[in-house]
């Protein structure tokens, strides 16, 4: 049984290689192909034993757990190319958020998924959301959970909440090491510290926060309430920053939605044209 990735673009890449380390899959079962081929080799000479495929084609006709890795404007083709090589038994899935479940399902035989992963996921970490088409069975999630459970925590989620789902769990990395890098960047101007040095004190910070939130079973305004005394440094601090920031997070969430309506909206005309 293969599971085939077709693009080794970032994502793609991060998928395989957490699969490997968590023992979720091994190379020999995965089978991998892009629309550059050295792409894949390179990862084939990473990996012995994951198999290289010489076209999109090649990869959906030997996998029976499929991962759809492309950006949204490859989708069309993509489709296109591979429809007469999938078969209505294979699960597949799409990483890609704009493009929504009834259009793959229109072109495509076979159960049909998305999951939209996290840069998490390379350290074993993190969630992986979860959204179904109406092809899916009970024993096809169970299947496709207990794969992502080696590298995260699946959650599964309505298509209507993908894009906010995913700016808390895939974008937010990236916002949070934005912040997280702005505050390294005035510990180093203001007081002279090391940046190595304030790098790993905000990293372990920033993981210990994680477990309380997880683990230790606190919400964001417990933690608050535990660090900032009344009358203290950090109730003064976070006094400027809600000063500062006010809506910053709503337009945020604006800007990443309306990005996601102009890429959706893109894919569902050149599939229309195609």
């Amino acid at each position: 049984m293969l599971t085939g990735f077709i693009g080794t673009g970032s994502m793609g890449s991060i998928l395989i290689e957490a699969f490997i380390r968590s023992g979720g899959l091994r190379p020999e079962e995965m089978v991998a192909a892009n629309r550059t081929p050295a792409k894949a080799e390179r990862l084939a000479r990473q990996f012995p034993g994951l198999q290289a495929a010489g076209s999109a084609a090649e990869a959906a006709e030997a996998s029976d757990l499929l991962f759809l890795c492309v950006k949204p404007g490859d989708f069309p083709e993509l489709l296109r190319t591979i429809a007469p090589h999938c078969r209505p038994d294979q699960l597949i899935v799409s990483i890609t958020s704009p493009v929504m479940l009834n259009q793959l399902e229109d072109r495509l035989p076979g159960k049909i998924a998305k999951v939209i992963p996290s840069v998490t996921n390379l350290v074993l970490s993190g969630a992986a959301l979860c959204i179904y088409g109406s092809r899916i069975e009970p024993e096809d999630k169970k299947r496709l959970e207990w794969l992502l459970a080696s590298i995260s925590r699946p959650l599964e989620v309505a298509e209507d909440f993908t894009r906010i789902s995913s700016d808390i769990s895939s974008c937010g990395p990236a916002f949070m090491a934005y912040l997280l890098g702005r505050l390294v960047d005035a510990a180093v101007e203001v007081a002279g510290i090391r940046r190595e040095e304030a790098e790993r004190m905000a990293g372990e910070m920033l993981l210990g926060t994680g477990m309380l939130l997880t683990a230790g079973g606190l919400c964001p305004q417990d933690i608050i309430a535990r660090v900032a005394v009344p009358g203290g440094i950090t109730e003064e601090a976070l006094k400027l920053l809600d000063r500062e920031l006010g809506g910053t997070f709503t337009r945020l969430i604006g800007s990443t939605h309306a990005k996601f309506r102009e890429d959706a909206e893109k894919v569902a005309e050149l599939l229309r044209e195609g």
